[in-house]
Parts: structure tokens; sequence; C-alpha cells
């Protein structure tokens, strides 16, 4: 295999590699999940190859894909940018709804720490916007977690321009996640341009 090469994503310093490796179909969607020794060994191929970005959510799973993540990482740490996302609350029976407030992201925070079993994430992002609580709010928090040493950086997924850009107001946004294909190209109208 190829070398993979190393970019810088956002303006804060953060450095991945240019291919990441997305491990939601590990453990949830896409069909039935995965042998877990599979999934693992395919982590580590990714690692050894230089794809050390990964990225995962608390609602995959739901839960468990942290978890696997956190198994697969031990004695890889150092090795890798670490992604995961808040904000989709899984209530029992397959049941969610968005969260933003400060509690909630904290206690998401903590919970995806033990989870991972680091002491740090990487890039921490909003999977969904909570349209009862401010963004100012929710960034408020996010900021604090910064502080505190439990987050490095922080991103958005699935966000409005005018969002990304209040949220840019309290804390810099280091990645907007949301769909850019071809066949879904309303990015270009106003969410590139804020980015960039």
């Amino acid at each position: 295999m190829g070398s993979v090469g190393r970019m810088k994503l956002g303006s804060q310093g953060l450095e991945v590699s240019a291919q990441g490796l997305g491990c939601m179909g590990m453990s949830a969607s896409y069909g039935v999940p995965k042998p877990e020794a599979d999934m693992i060994a395919l982590i580590h191929h990714a690692i050894n190859n230089g794809i050390t970005f990964l990225d995962t959510a608390n609602v995959y799973g739901p839960f468990t894909n942290e978890i696997l993540l956190g198994k697969a990482l031990k004695g890889m740490r150092e090795k890798v940018e670490l992604a995961t996302k808040f904000g989709i609350n899984f209530i029992g029976d397959w049941k969610v709804d968005i969260r933003g407030d400060p509690a909630y992201v904290r206690a998401a925070c903590e919970d995806s720490l033990k989870r991972l079993q680091v002491d740090c994430i990487d890039l921490y992002y909003q999977h969904r916007i909570d349209a009862q609580v401010p963004i100012e709010v929710t960034m408020g928090e996010l900021k604090k977690l910064i502080a505190e040493g439990k987050i490095k950086y922080i991103g958005l997924s699935e966000a409005s321009a005018s969002t990304i850009r209040r949220a840019h107001a309290v804390h810099p946004i280091t990645a907007v996640q949301l769909e850019w294909s071809l066949w879904t190209r309303d990015a270009e109208k106003e969410i590139i341009p804020t980015c960039r």
C-alpha cells in the first residue's frame, strides 16, 4: 500500500491523515455488526498503513463503536487522531432526541472518554444541532472542555452557515462534517464559502 499523506484540518493546528477511516459500519448500520476481532485487525491495518484519522460517534451501535475503538487503540493512542460526536441522545427502544445543553454535552464527553479509554478526544463534533439550545450555550460548554484538556478541537455536523458563524464567534470551529457529493451540492451555496 502506498503512503497516505498528512494534511491540516482547519486553521487551529490539527493535522490528520489525508484519508480517514469512518468506523460506523463496523458496529452499526450497513448490515449486522462485524466480528470484533476482524474490526480491530482492520483498524490496526489502517493505522499501520498511515490512515490515522478515525471517526466514530456515541450513537453508533449505540455506544458499541466507541467501545470497539477503545479496545483497538490500546497501546496505539498516540498514533491516531480520534474524532467522535455527541448530540444524538439514545433514549432506548431505538429512539433518540437531539441534545446540546451543557449538562448533556459534559456527560456525553465523559462517557465517550470512558468508552474510548482515552484522556482526551482530538476532535469532538456536535452531531446534530439542538434547536432548543442556542449554539453559543453549547459552544460555551465545549470551550470549558477544551480548557480542562478533555477535548482539543471542536467540529460541527449538519450545521447551517449561520450556526457555523455563531459557533465560531464563541470558539474556532476546526471541522464541519456534511454530505458534499455529485448528488448533494447544496453546501457550495453558503456552507463552503463560510468555512473558507
